[in-house]
C-alpha cells in the first residue's frame, strides 16, 4: 500500500498508533525503493546521524576508497543534531562545520569537531573553508558535504576552485527535476528556501559542474533523492556497479519521510562522541 493510500485508510488522523503504522510504512517504501533502484550501491543507505539513508552510503564508499580516519569539512549542518557528518566525527574523524544557526550542543571543548557560525555565500565561502583547514592536522579534507538549500552548486564550485579536491563530495541535490533537465536558481547570496521546489540544482547541472572539477558520479541516496555522491574520476574502477546512464542514478523524489525514523538525538552521547 502507498503511504497516500495508507494515510486516508487512517483518515489523516495521526494519533500515537497510526503515527507508529504511517512511519512502518515509510521505512518499508525506503527498503523498496533502496531495493528496486537500477543503481546497487543505493542498497547501502544507512541511517545513523543523516537525514535518512546517506551515512550507509558514505560508510561504504570510504570503505573502498580505503579511508579508516580522515578529516572533513560540512556546510550547512542545521543545528547539528541531524547533518552528513556527524556519524564521521562519532568514529574518531576530525573536521569542521560551517552554518547560518546555533548550534544544539557546545563544540568549544571538541578537540575533533569545530564549529564557524556564518552565513555561507560565494563569496567567503573559499576564507571559510581556508580558515576550518586551518585547524586540522592536514592540508585536505577527505570528505566534503554541502547542504545549504540554495546555492550549492556555486558554493561547491568556488571550494573546488580554490582548493585540493576531497576524496568524496557529497551534495544537496533538487531531485524535483530529472535527468536531463538542467536547473538552477540564479545567485543570490540571501537566499533562503522557502519550502518549495526553488532550490538549489539539479542533478544534471550538479554533474556538468562536477565534471570539470574531474569528479564522477556514484549515487543518490534512495530514501529521499536529495543527495548526490562525488569520487575522483580515477577512482569509479571501484564502484563497477554502479550504471552508466545518469539517469539510471537519479532518485526520484520522496516528500513523504516522517521526521525521524528512530530515538531522539541524546546530547549526552553527542558530547561523549565527539570529546
Amino acid at each position: 500500500m502507498s503511504l497516500s493510500r495508507l494515510w486516508k485508510s487512517l483518515g489523516g488522523f495521526r494519533s500515537k498508533d497510526t503515527s507508529k503504522l504511517y512511519e512502518i510504512a515509510a521505512q518499508q517504501l525506503v527498503v523498496d525503493r533502496q531495493m528496486q533502484h537500477p543503481n546497487p550501491l543505493t542498497r547501502f543507505g544507512r541511517k545513523c546521524f543523516s537525514q535518512s539513508d546517506e551515512d550507509g552510503i558514505t560508510f561504504e564508499i570510504l570503505r573502498r576508497l580505503g579511508i579508516d580516519i580522515g578529516t572533513f569539512a560540512e556546510f550547512g549542518v542545521g543545528n547539528g543534531l541531524e547533518n552528513n557528518t556527524l556519524a564521521l566525527a562519532s568514529m574518531g574523524w576530525t573536521g569542521f562545520w560551517v552554518g547560518g544557526e546555533d548550534l544544539a550542543f557546545d563544540t568549544s571543548e571538541s578537540e575533533r569537531l569545530f564549529y564557524e557560525k556564518a552565513w555561507v555565500h560565494r563569496e567567503n565561502a573559499s576564507k571559510l573553508f581556508d580558515q576550518g583547514l586551518s585547524g586540522l592536522p592536514s592540508d585536505a579534507v577527505d570528505v566534503l558535504s554541502i547542504d545549504l538549500d540554495g546555492n550549492d552548486l556555486y558554493i561547491g564550485e568556488e571550494i573546488l576552485e580554490s582548493s585540493s579536491h576531497p576524496a568524496l563530495v557529497i551534495m544537496e541535490c533538487n531531485a524535483n527535476f530529472p535527468p536531463p533537465i538542467r536547473f538552477c536558481i540564479e545567485y543570490d547570496p540571501s537566499h533562503v528556501w522557502k519550502g518549495d521546489s526553488y532550490y538549489g540544482a539539479s542533478l544534471a547541472s550538479l554533474v556538468d559542474m562536477m565534471t570539470r572539477y574531474d569528479y564522477h558520479l556514484l549515487c543518490c541516496n534512495a530514501a529521499t533523492g536529495s543527495n548526490a555522491f562525488f569520487v575522483k574520476r580515477d577512482k569509479a574502477h571501484l564502484f563497477p556497479e554502479v550504471p552508466d546512464r545518469i539517469e539510471d542514478i537519479y532518485v526520484s523524489p520522496n516528500h513523504h519521510l516522517p521526521r525521524r525514523f528512530a530515538h531522539k538525538t541524546s546530547l549526552r552521547s553527542i558530547h561523549q562522541l565527539i570529546a
